[in-house]
C-alpha cells in the first residue's frame, strides 16, 4: 500500500474525529490534487435535525470549490474513512474524482460496487480507481465509539449499527 494513501487517510481520520467528538457520524474525508491535499471536510448536521446532505465528502468539495479560484481540471483524489454513499459516490466522479481510497466499508449504503456498463452513456466510460480498507481497523474504532455511545441518535438500531459493532 502506498505511504501517501496511508498519510491522507490518517488526514482523514483527523477530519472523522472532529465530527465524533462533536457528537456527528465519524466520517472524515480529505480531496488531493498533485499529491497535495486542496480540501477536507467531516459529517455534519447528523446529530439533532439529521439531514442526508452534509456528508463528509460533500463539505469537502463544497470547501474546494469555495478555495479553489484556479480551473484545473486535472483528476482528483478522494479519502473517506467510510466507502462513500451513492449519493456521494455519483457526486464525487461528476466532479473529475477519478480515485477513491476508503477505509471502512459501509455494509449499509456503499455505493462504489457500481457496475458502470448498465449506466447511462455518461457513467459508462468513466474509468475509476476504488482502494478499499486503507487504515479500516482505525476508522472501524471510531465508528464503534460513536455506535457504542447511548447518546447516539443516528441509525442506532440500523444494519450498519448492528454490522459495526459485530466486527472484531
Amino acid at each position: 500500500m502506498a505511504d501517501h494513501h496511508i498519510q491522507y487517510m490518517q488526514e482523514a481520520l483527523v477530519e472523522a474525529r472532529k465530527a465524533l467528538n462533536r457528537g456527528e457520524f465519524p466520517v472524515g474525508c480529505v480531496i488531493s490534487r498533485h499529491d497535495q491535499i486542496v480540501a477536507r471536510g467531516h459529517r455534519t448536521n447528523s446529530r439533532d435535525h439529521a439531514n442526508e446532505l452534509d456528508h463528509a465528502e460533500v463539505t469537502a468539495l463544497r470547501s474546494l470549490f469555495q478555495e479553489d479560484e484556479a480551473v484545473d481540471d486535472s483528476p482528483l483524489t478522494v479519502y473517506a474513512t467510510m466507502e462513500p454513499c451513492l449519493m456521494c459516490f455519483s457526486t464525487l466522479i461528476l466532479n473529475n474524482v477519478r480515485t477513491i481510497v476508503y477505509a471502512y466499508e459501509d455494509a449499509m449504503g456503499g455505493g462504489t460496487n457500481l457496475d458502470f456498463a448498465s449506466l447511462p452513456p455518461l457513467y459508462q466510460e468513466m474509468e475509476i480507481t476504488i482502494i478499499p480498507h486503507v487504515l479500516r481497523q482505525e476508522s472501524l474504532a471510531l465508528f464503534k465509539e460513536f455506535f457504542n455511545n447511548p447518546q447516539t441518535n443516528y441509525w442506532p438500531d440500523s444494519l450498519l449499527s448492528q454490522y459495526t459493532l459485530s466486527q472484531p
